[in-house]
C-alpha cells in the first residue's frame, strides 16, 4: 500500500475554513489517559470542512443528496492536470481545451493552491492570495465533455464570495458532475491515477467530508 498518495487534508481545530463555516471542535468525553475505560470523542464541524464532496442538493432543492452518490462516481481512473489560470486566477475554457480532456474522465485540478497543504500545520486563515478557481465558461466546457467528477486543491471549485462561485457550482452539479473540494495535491505529479475518494454516507445532506487517495495507474493496473 506504500504507492497510495493521501490527498486528504487533516481535520483539526483551527484549520482553514470557507468564511462563515462552523469551526472544528473536538472534545474528549472519556479518556483512558485519565482513568476512563475507553476513549470516546465528540466532533462538531460543517460538512464542507477540509476534503469534501459536494452533491447537487448543495445548490438545487430537488437535487441528489450525498447519500445518493453512485458507488463508482469517485472510484476509478482519474487524471491530475496542472492549471495556471489568467491574471484574475480564473481557469479559462481555452486552458482546459489544450489539456485534451475526454468524455467521462475524472479530473483533478492542481494549481498554486496545492502549496497551502504541503505541511500538516496549515495556515489558520482562509487564503485568497493563491486562490485558483474555474470560470463559468470552463465549467460549461467540462459539462459539455460530460466528465464524471472534478476536484480542486482549495476550498471551492468556483470563485470567492461575490464572484462566480455559485454559478460554477450550478453548471457542474446540474450536469451531474460530482465536485471534490479541498484536495492536497502537492505530492501528486500531473498524470494518470486510480482515484479512491469515499465521502461519508450522510443521508439527506448536501455534502460530506471524504478520505481521498491516489495510486499511479500503472501500479493500480498490476494489482
Amino acid at each position: 500500500m506504500n504507492n497510495l498518495i493521501d490527498i486528504s487534508i487533516p481535520i483539526k481545530p483551527g484549520m482553514p475554513l470557507w468564511p462563515g463555516d462552523p469551526q472544528v471542535e473536538i472534545e474528549k468525553l472519556y479518556d483512558v489517559a485519565k482513568g476512563d475505560e475507553a476513549t470516546v470523542s465528540r466532533i462538531s464541524m460543517g460538512v464542507h470542512t477540509g476534503t469534501h464532496v459536494d452533491a447537487p442538493l448543495h445548490y438545487f432543492a430537488d437535487g441528489k443528496s450525498i447519500g445518493e452518490i453512485p458507488p463508482d462516481a469517485l472510484v476509478g481512473p482519474a487524471r491530475v492536470i496542472e492549471v495556471h489560470g489568467g491574471a484574475n486566477k480564473e481557469v479559462q475554457k481555452e486552458e482546459l481545451e489544450r489539456l485534451g480532456i475526454k468524455q467521462g474522465e475524472r479530473i483533478l485540478l492542481k494549481s498554486a493552491n496545492s502549496a497551502l497543504w504541503k505541511i500538516q500545520i496549515a495556515p489558520k486563515e482562509f487564503n485568497k492570495e493563491f486562490y485558483m478557481h474555474l470560470g463559468p465558461e470552463a465549467a460549461r466546457f467540462l459539462a459539455q465533455m460530460k466528465i464524471r467528477a472534478v476536484g480542486t486543491d482549495y476550498l471551492s471549485i468556483g470563485g470567492c464570495a461575490g464572484g462566480s462561485g455559485a454559478q460554477v457550482h450550478r453548471i457542474l452539479l446540474e450536469a451531474g458532475i460530482w465536485i471534490i473540494e479541498g484536495l492536497a495535491l502537492s505530492q501528486a505529479a500531473p498524470g494518470n491515477y486510480e482515484l479512491i475518494c469515499l465521502p461519508l454516507k450522510l443521508l439527506g445532506l448536501e455534502a460530506a467530508p471524504a478520505r481521498a487517495y491516489l495510486r499511479p495507474l500503472s501500479l493500480a493496473q498490476n494489482k
